[in-house]
């Protein structure tokens, strides 16, 4: 993808979730029960937890009874508004996943539910990827999540936007979309993993992949691919 095109998109993405915030926000207000296990099973008393790509903060909620340091960022700043009123007892903060304004070695577990999906390009990715690298500390977990396309609207606007690439009538990489939300309409980009794409990239940055499989609610309309991985 054309780097001007990637940056173009990840400023895209910010403002898109700025513009459905309150919508978003509505329609995720809860954590997703079946993604609990990565915070039961990989928390200990006395973490320092980095929720990269925090958005509304719902995901503290399996945090709140653990002892742990926990710390949101988002480069959305109208969800940050909404994390710091549902939960005041958190830290939240503004800021971009591709320059983290913390020292390394900084935290034992850095969470990204969801986010990963939406950055464009390979070489975004790993700036993506070796920030969240840094600022681990030696030994510490990157704990990741990206959407499995099980939904048929995914998988039309996958082969929608294949045919488009194919075609050379789309800047977008091979496994990119276009997905519109709710009544905004607005086009949220998502790229599209394997198991097989998701870890390499982790790889090539120097982490450890440590476990890596599928989370599906319990009427399995949603999916997503879970990584645990190890600096």
């Amino acid at each position: 993808m054309d780097k001007n095109y990637a940056q173009y998109l990840l400023g895209k993405t910010k403002e898109d979730y700025n513009l459905i915030a309150e919508e978003f926000s509505g329609k995720r207000r809860e954590p997703w029960p079946e993604l609990k296990f990565l915070f039961d099973d990989y928390l200990a008393s006395g973490d320092k937890v980095l929720d990269l790509g925090c958005g509304n903060g719902r995901f503290f909620e399996f945090c709140m009874n653990k002892n742990v340091d926990y710390l949101g960022i988002d480069p959305s700043e109208k969800l940050i508004e909404i994390a710091k009123t549902r939960y005041p007892q958190a830290k939240f903060q503004v800021g971009d996943a591709m320059q983290l304004p913390f020292p390394d070695n900084s935290f034992d577990k850095v969470y990204s539910i969801a986010v990963f999906h939406h950055i464009p390009s390979s070489e975004s990715r790993s700036m993506f990827l070796e920030e969240a690298r840094r600022v681990l500390k030696p030994n510490g977990l990157l704990i990741l999540t990206v959407w499995k396309f099980s939904q048929p609207k995914m998988r039309f606007l996958l082969l929608k936007y294949t045919l488009q690439k194919l075609l050379g009538l789309s800047k977008l990489d091979f496994g990119d979309v276009l997905d519109p939300w709710g009544k905004t309409n607005v086009k949220r980009y998502y790229h599209w993993f394997s198991k097989k794409e998701l870890a390499k990239p982790i790889e090539e940055v120097g982490l450890k992949v440590k476990k890596i499989g599928f989370a599906k609610s319990k009427n399995k309309k949603r999916q997503n691919i879970y990584l645990v991985a190890e600096k």
